[in-house]
C-alpha cells in the first residue's frame, strides 16, 4: 500500500458498516463516520486492523486510570480519551472492510482491546471506592460486574453475527465457529507462538458461545443443507425486533451509562446497574433467541422434509 493510495469505499462510510439493521443510532450518525476517517487515515500510515486494535487498547487503559481519581477534570479527559477508543474500535473493523484485511487473529486482537479497556476501567472505579474508604466488598461487586459484562458481550456479539451471516449474507471474521477456529488452531504451529495462543483463546471463546446457545449450533447445522429466502426473511422478521435490545448491551450504551454516574460523582453505582437491569436484559434476550432459533429449526427442516 502507498501513499496516496485512494482507500475510499464506492458506497462511503456506509460500505463499511457491518449492516444497518444491527447498527444503533449513535454508531450510524457518531461512531461510523468518524471511524471511516481514521480508517483512511491509519491506512495510510500503513496501520493493519490489528495495530489499530491495539492503539485503542492503550488509550483506552489510560482512559480507565484517569477514572480512579475523584477529580471531574481528569474524568472528562478519561471519557474523551474513551471516546477516541470507541472510535478506534469501530475504525479497525471499517479499515478490516476497506482492505479486505479481516481475518480471524484479528477478531482476537480486537476482543483482547476491548477486555483490556474494560479491566482497567473495572479495576480503577474499585480502586477509587475503596481509597475513598468504601467497603472491599466492592471486589465482589465489581468482579460480578466484570464476568456479566464478559458473557453478555460475548452472546450478543454470538446472535448479532448469526444474524448478519442468515440476513446481511454476511460472514464476519468474529462469527467463525468452533470448528472452523479449530481447524485454524491445528494448522498453526508453535513456531508462531502468539497466533497460535490467540487462536487458542479464540477457540475457547467460540465454544462457550455455542455451549451456552445450544439452540442456534443445532440451527448452524442444520442450516449447512441450505436455506431459502422465505425461510432468511422469517429469520429477519423474528429476530430483528431483538437486535436493538441487543445493541443496549453493546459498548456504546454502556459507555454513556459509566459517564452518567462518573458525573453525578457515583460511579460505583455502575456496577450495580451492570449486574443487576443489564443481567435481566440479557436474561430475557438469550431465552427469547433460544425460543426463536429452535423455532426457525422447526421451519428448516420441514421445508427441508
Amino acid at each position: 500500500m502507498t501513499a496516496g493510495t485512494n482507500l475510499s469505499a464506492p458506497g462511503g462510510v456506509e460500505s463499511t458498516y457491518k449492516a444497518r439493521d444491527v447498527e444503533g443510532p449513535l454508531d450510524i450518525y457518531f461512531y461510523r463516520p468518524i471511524g471511516y476517517r481514521l480508517a483512511l487515515l491509519l491506512a495510510q500510515l500503513r496501520f493493519t486492523p490489528s495495530r489499530v486494535s491495539l492503539l485503542g487498547a492503550a488509550i483506552g487503559v489510560l482512559a480507565g486510570h484517569l477514572y480512579y481519581y475523584p477529580d471531574l477534570r481528569l474524568n472528562l479527559l478519561g471519557m474523551a480519551l474513551h471516546v477516541l477508543t470507541n472510535a478506534l474500535d469501530n475504525a479497525d473493523g471499517q479499515l478490516a472492510r476497506l482492505t479486505n484485511r479481516g481475518s480471524m487473529l484479528g477478531a482476537v486482537a480486537d476482543g483482547f482491546a476491548d477486555y483490556a479497556v474494560f479491566f482497567s476501567i473495572y479495576l480503577h472505579l474499585a480502586l477509587r471506592y475503596t481509597a475513598a474508604g468504601g467497603s472491599n466488598a466492592v471486589w465482589l461487586l465489581a468482579a460480578a460486574a466484570g464476568v456479566s459484562h464478559m458473557i453478555q458481550s460475548m452472546m450478543m456479539d454470538h446472535f448479532r453475527n448469526a444474524y448478519l451471516q442468515y440476513v446481511a449474507g454476511k460472514k464476519s471474521a468474529d462469527a467463525n465457529s468452533s470448528a472452523a477456529v479449530r481447524e485454524a488452531f491445528e494448522r498453526a504451529g508453535w513456531d508462531h507462538f502468539w497466533k497460535k495462543f490467540g487462536l487458542r483463546w479464540y477457540l475457547n471463546y467460540t465454544r462457550q458461545q455455542e455451549l451456552l446457545a445450544p439452540a442456534l449450533l443445532r440451527l448452524r447445522l442444520a442450516a449447512e443443507a441450505g436455506c431459502d429466502d422465505d425461510w432468511r426473511e422469517a429469520y429477519r422478521r423474528l429476530c430483528f425486533p431483538l437486535i436493538k435490545w441487543c445493541n443496549l448491551l453493546a459498548t456504546t450504551p454502556r459507555m454513556l451509562l459509566l459517564f452518567t454516574f462518573l458525573l453525578l460523582g457515583q460511579p460505583v453505582w455502575y456496577f450495580v446497574v451492570e449486574v443487576t437491569l443489564l443481567n435481566l436484559l440479557f436474561l430475557y434476550l438469550m431465552l427469547r433467541h433460544e425460543s426463536i432459533f429452535r423455532s426457525l429449526r422447526a421451519r428448516l427442516r420441514a421445508g427441508l422434509a
